[in-house]
């Protein structure tokens, strides 16, 4: 696999460092929620001795040292690689074998202050209008049903907030008499998108809107303020991009995968952090300083609702689609189809690491003998906050 290597060496800036360093200064200034303290916290904690975690003793050379437990909350820049690994492993069971085309939409600037104040109404509502955008089409230009894998990203490089769903659809969908109807070089028209996913996305606004569902900005207290949003929303022009199809599974997973664990910035990006700054790596060598409080508020900015799946299959990928995933996979294993994906046996973490890494957990680092493990405590820290203050 290898789709989430290991640097040369350790990160010489840790984003847990300037939350720890920082962070009174950024309650002082900002107002923070509930689940944005507890990101915080954990982050704050992730493989320390507030976690717990065991001494690794090898019984060849007498080599000590500690290893502590991850705090596993997915905003958090160390978590997320096994994660991602054990992720595509599970996912390579079910990816059918044909080409993919990637598939990116995107939340027009109008529409973000409002996705800011109600973010799980209109996060939900932007993957139901893009993944019945892409079915709908293969209905319409197909005649058949698609296989849609959807993940939500909220920022650019420079961690402003830019909520879009990076979609993975196969190419080429299954019709109801059984038969695959495969497309080579052109999935639909972006335009024909993103007209489809605006008018989708307006009716959504408007049942939220009427459920009163959504937490209005400061312009939107206006009873006409709604109104004009809409008539703006319906104006511009909702970007929609796609992709040449990717010729081999194992693309797909490994292109895949690094889209469904990031989060905003990793520690790798970061160039140089002081008492006033933090500078870090954007796009096209291109870099970008921010005040160490203003780095954490827009960290922060992306932060998801608590329990909201960012992850989402549909179609074909829908878990509910078992048995026509199964009808698609047996047609397209089919003599004459592309060679399916070879089903290697689900490795476990130490194998998984050992491939991320090169490292072996099992093996002493200096010796290479067998390492014995031995359960810490984890020590008294502040635990994250229970309930919102009065």
């Amino acid at each position: 696999m290898g789709h989430c290597p290991a640097s040369a060496g350790r990160p010489r800036f840790d984003i847990a460092d300037i939350f720890r360093q920082h962070r009174a200064e950024l309650e002082v200034e900002h107002w923070l929620s509930v689940t944005e303290r507890r990101v915080l916290t954990a982050i704050e904690r992730c493989r320390t001795a507030a976690l717990g975690g065991h001494v690794e003793v090898c019984r060849s050379c007498g080599h000590e040292q500690p290893a502590y437990n991850s705090c596993r909350n997915r905003h958090c820049p160390k978590c997320q690689c096994l994660a991602q690994e054990k992720w595509i492993v599970a996912r390579s069971e079910r990816v059918l074998p044909v080409r993919h085309f990637h598939v990116v939409f995107t939340v027009p600037r109008e529409l973000r202050a409002l996705c800011r104040r109600a973010p799980r109404a209109l996060f939900e509502a932007l993957f139901h209008s893009a993944s019945e955008t892409l079915l709908q089409l293969g209905q319409e230009r197909l005649g058949a049903a698609l296989g849609v894998t959807m993940v939500l990203h909220t920022w650019t490089r420079d961690l402003r907030f830019h909520p879009h769903v990076h979609a993975i659809v196969t190419a080429g969908g299954m019709a109801a008499t059984g038969d695959w109807h495969p497309t080579k070089d052109f999935l639909f028209h972006v335009e024909v998108m993103g007209k489809l996913l605006r008018g989708k996305m307006l009716d959504q606004l408007r049942c939220l809107q009427r459920a009163g569902l959504l937490n209005p900005t400061r312009e939107l207290e206006d009873p006409q303020a709604f109104d004009q949003l809409m008539a703006r929303l319906a104006k511009v022009r909702w970007v929609t991009y796609a992709k040449r199809p990717f010729r081999r599974i194992e693309h797909v997973l490994a292109y895949l995968g690094r889209y469904t664990h990031r989060v905003a910035i990793s520690n790798g990006r970061l160039l140089e952090v002081t008492a006033s700054s933090v500078s870090f790596r954007t796009k096209e060598g291109k870099t970008h300083t921010v005040t160490p409080v203003e780095f954490l508020s827009r960290f922060l900015q992306h932060v998801l609702p608590d329990r909201f799946h960012k992850i989402r299959h549909y179609g074909l990928y829908a878990g509910s689609s078992g048995a026509e995933l199964e009808r698609a996979r047996a047609r397209l294993d089919s003599p004459g189809a592309p060679a399916p994906v070879t089903r290697a046996p689900c490795p476990t973490w130490q194998d998984l690491l050992r491939e991320l890494t090169g490292r072996d957990v099992e093996r002493c680092p200096r010796c290479g003998g067998p390492i014995e493990r031995i359960a810490l405590e984890p020590h008294p820290a502040r635990g994250p906050p229970a309930q919102e203050a009065a």
